[in-house]
């Protein structure tokens, strides 16, 4: 009761308007994040559910971002309950959550469990993580930074970076400045 939606997520057609907005067809996609065409076809016709390493190839063949296709599969509200269980992990798979849904000014994502280290990260805007549980460490600027419970790392937009959990059942949130927002200009504040 009051919650915003009851129904999973579908980011098939948010896929397919960004797909179309640059003017790609599903084999180029296909050839650029490494998936078959046959699958992209039926994520975009809510046939499947990309797992999140296939969301984000798709997001960076699609030149954007897992959160922001999200963002874009869920209508905005100004009011919304993002329960606990929302999300049910996939079998050895490291659980991602949403904890803002919908268009907005920002993203919130909560990381549980192992993290692709290798994937480097740089965002157009101001993005804060915080270590709920376990321990992190975080490369950013050619330095590593190891973060424990409770600590938090704020990188400015543009900063490249990676990380990965270093303690089992580590839960990192990650708050950002949504992408299509230009809270940065020209590298200055």
């Amino acid at each position: 009761m009051g919650d915003h939606k009851e129904q999973p997520l579908r980011v098939g057609a948010a896929v397919r308007r960004r797909r179309r907005a640059l003017e790609l067809t599903l084999a180029v996609v296909a050839e650029r994040s490494g998936l078959s065409v046959p699958f992209l076809s039926q994520v975009e016709n809510e046939r499947a559910r990309p797992s999140r390493s296939s969301l984000e190839k798709v997001a960076d063949a699609l030149r954007t971002t897992a959160v922001e296709l999200l963002a874009a599969a869920d209508p905005a509200c100004s009011v919304d309950v993002v329960r606990a269980d929302a999300l049910e992990p996939a079998p050895d798979e490291p659980r991602v959550r949403s904890l803002v849904r919908g268009h907005q000014q920002l993203h919130a994502m909560e990381f549980t469990g192992d993290h692709d280290a290798g994937r480097e990260f740089q965002h157009r805007n101001d993005e804060l993580m915080y270590v709920a549980d376990g321990a992190v460490e975080v490369e950013a600027e050619g330095r590593a930074h190891r973060l424990g419970r409770g600590d938090t790392l704020y990188l400015t937009g543009g900063v490249r970076h990676r990380w990965r959990a270093t303690v089992a059942d580590t839960r990192v949130i990650v708050v950002a400045v949504a992408e299509h927002i230009e809270a940065v200009q020209d590298g200055r504040r």
